[in-house]
């Protein structure tokens, strides 16, 4: 059988050469179909994939930022912690006492930033570089600017209030183990431990803070409470879970889920659109190609009955017009693949000045080739079943009358 099904592939591969006109023209005719359908999706997924890519890659496009002023204390946010679909939470202090002035030795002017509590697993921040204890910060890219520092740098903080009738300050030295990429925080910042945004609340609330050597008013021993935090998402599309959860507590946040749904709706309605094309295409290609087959089974009924007077079974002879039809798939899906590689080529230099760093306008992935080439062999081969039921019901008599 395995030598039989041999014989049967290499007559069909000699025929197949042999009208090389008519081959040529099928696998130019699939080819035409075929490429225009992978160039348009290189470009659906090239776009849509990338401004996908963006809103993924992008922590502020998955932080939920409660709006107003709130009660949380720890327990509330360890709580808020434990679900599944939170990457990062922690506590903020008040605004108007997170702020602290910032000085170097570096740049001859003082400027005032907004603390930014963080810890390990914070999504702005390099994972190697989180500040620790009292004493280190990592900048936001607009204030190392202005402050003309870079990580190891020393840079002087200090903090003032009005107390008993008194205006005070204090100063610490702090360090800089970090500058933040510039989209991470727009404005002039400085990501800090929790313990230091709240030392400089409890100062400026009149309280001691003896880790620091502030003097003040001994703080209550009641459970601090906080009125926001930062949240971060595992991924986009729990910004939507997360947001609808707090908005049935009654907290009412804002996000970027209005972008990332006319993202994800663009990609939806795109990939519809392509199916539907690719369908089409396909669907009359395969029945042009299946009304060939036939027509040359027609055509070669003398030929093919004499096949089967010479010992090859109906199942071998159906093997002919499916054999052929595969070569015209594989040739053709070869044929538009290069003319994808060509087009994808000329489209991404022509955009490139456009583009960022490893970005394409019009890309497809390995595995997308392999499903394109699934596809066509899949509807060459349901093409080739029509040509296939014809060539079996020929007969051997029919090549004895022809002798």
């Amino acid at each position: 059988m395995p030598h039989r099904f041999k014989d049967v592939l290499w007559l069909a591969g000699r025929d197949y050469r042999n009208e090389w006109q008519m081959s040529g023209f099928f696998i130019l005719a699939l080819a035409a179909v075929l490429g225009p359908m992978l160039i348009l999706f290189g470009l659906k997924f090239g776009i849509v994939g990338s401004m996908l890519d963006d809103l993924i890659e992008d922590p502020r496009n998955r932080e939920v930022r409660p709006v107003g002023s709130g009660r949380y204390d720890q327990t509330w946010i360890e709580k808020l912690r434990s679900r599944q679909e939170i990457d990062f939470i922690i506590p903020r202090t008040r605004a108007i006492a997170a702020t602290i002035d910032l000085k170097s030795e570096t740049a001859n002017r003082i400027i005032s930033v907004e603390m930014i509590p963080t810890d390990r697993g914070d999504p702005l921040l390099n994972p190697q570089t989180i500040p620790e204890g009292l004493q280190q910060l990592a900048l936001s890219s607009s204030a190392a600017q202005k402050l003309n520092v870079k990580p190891g740098d020393e840079i002087n903080g200090s903090l003032a209030r009005r107390f008993k009738g008194r205006s005070e300050r204090v100063h610490i030295k702090l360090k800089v183990i970090d500058v933040a990429r510039t989209a991470s925080f727009t404005r002039d910042g400085a990501f800090t431990t929790l313990y230091l945004a709240e030392a400089a609340e409890d100062f400026r609330d009149g309280h001691a803070v003896p880790a620091l050597g502030w003097r003040g008013v001994e703080g209550a021993n009641e459970p601090r409470t906080y009125p926001s935090f930062r949240l971060y998402t595992r991924s986009i599309y729990d910004v939507a879970p997360i947001s609808d959860a707090l908005g049935r507590l009654g907290i009412e946040v804002s996000t970027r889920a209005a972008d990332i749904d006319i993202v994800r709706s663009m990609d939806r309605n795109l990939s519809v659109v392509f199916w539907l094309i690719a369908v089409i295409g396909l669907v009359g290609f395969s029945f042009s190609l299946g009304a060939s087959l036939w027509a040359n089974v027609d055509r070669k009924r003398k030929e093919l009955s004499v096949l089967r007077l010479v010992g090859f079974r109906t199942g071998e002879i159906v093997w002919f017009p499916v054999l052929q039809s595969s070569f015209t798939a594989l040739f053709g899906w070869l044929t538009a693949s290069l003319v994808y590689l060509g087009v994808s080529f000329t489209i991404n230099r022509m955009f490139a000045s456009q583009l960022e760093t490893n970005e394409s306008v019009c890309r497809l992935l390995p595995e997308h080739f392999l499903i394109a080439l699934l596809l066509t062999l899949g509807s060459a081969v349901l093409a080739a079943s029509l040509a296939g039921y014809r060539a079996a019901r020929i007969e051997p008599s029919e090549g004895l009358r022809e002798i």
